[in-house]
């Protein structure tokens, strides 16, 4: 995508600051952030910022294409604020939907979830899914208003993106997330102080692990094709915990066990791995960074 006008939601998160720099060199971009879960620190000097909320009015949408990232985006923010994180990833949704419909935006495309899938792999977009958590309820009203407006409004283009545990270290622009960090960064970083890390269960639950330089390949890619429905964003390749903490100790030479204790959550996704084949058909769209390569990625400062 070149010589457009963009504005990214939640474009000081983590996410959202690496597409925003990155779309900033071919495009005029601006980020929207409440700073409540990012930081203006995350930008480049290419990119506008400005602090707001996507419940306010006369936000920056006259733009070509917008990327909705804002979110209370975990399980445990809903739990704790249920009433703000409906009004944030719901009400804010269609807030920014209809001022960017009022000024003529012609692409949007917008932040779901993989967390509503069941632990039958792999996971396919078609299959039927469940809001079992107050976060997984919100990103499927998003992924229900998408529809509407997408099949509704016959000049706008509305894709979903389910997020398959995007992750890129400390080093980069998630430190700041702490522990709401993918649990690569969390554990790269205790690992290498020689804390253990602590599973739930026996380890054995996996993730499919996607690193973020592909999330925004990805996201470029359904702008540019402008896209409609809701796509996977995953590698297609899933990895246990106890893997996990395995390749951080090749990676750092440490070795360091972990901790295990008992599930404390209920309705607990045990496991995890997309099919990416729907993106792929579309725009021909390869995750290019494998696990082991990211690991190498987020534990190189530690090596310094």
């Amino acid at each position: 995508m070149e010589g457009k006008r963009l504005l990214v939601t939640g474009g000081a998160g983590f996410i959202g600051s690496n597409l925003a720099n990155d779309l900033a060199a071919d495009n005029e971009v601006i980020a929207v952030d409440d700073c409540y879960l990012g930081t203006p620190e995350n930008l480049s000097e290419e990119v506008e910022f400005v602090e707001a909320s996507v419940l306010d009015e006369d936000l920056p949408t006259d733009v070509d294409a917008v990327v909705h990232l804002a979110a209370l985006s975990s399980r445990a923010m809903l739990e704790e604020h249920p009433r703000q994180g409906s009004r944030v990833n719901v009400e804010g949704f269609v807030n920014v939907v209809e001022q960017a419909m009022a000024d003529g935006c012609e692409a949007f495309a917008y932040a779901s979830t993989s967390s509503i899938y069941d632990d039958d792999l792999p996971s396919t977009e078609d299959e039927e899914v469940v809001a079992n958590t107050g976060y997984e309820a919100s990103m499927l009203a998003r992924e229900r208003y998408g529809e509407y407006y997408d099949t509704f409004y016959d000049d706008l283009s509305v894709a979903g993106l389910r997020f398959f545990s995007v992750y890129q270290g400390y080093g980069g622009n998630e430190g700041h997330k702490g522990e709401f960090a993918n649990t690569v960064s969390q554990w790269a970083e205790k690992v290498a102080e020689g804390e253990s890390p602590v599973l739930w269960g026996d380890g054995e639950q996996t993730r499919d692990f996607t690193h973020v330089d592909d999330v925004v390949r990805a996201i470029e890619a359904i702008l540019d094709a402008r896209l409609s429905g809701v796509y996977n964003v995953g590698t297609g390749r899933n990895f246990s915990f106890n893997e996990l903490v395995a390749m951080l100790n090749d990676a750092l030479g440490t070795d360091v066990d972990p901790v295990y204790e008992p599930i404390p959550l209920k309705h607990y996704n045990h496991q995890q791995r997309s099919d990416p084949s729907k993106l792929r058909e579309a725009t021909g769209w390869e995750p290019r960074i494998d696990f082991e390569d990211g690991i190498g990625r987020v534990c190189e400062p530690y090596l310094d």
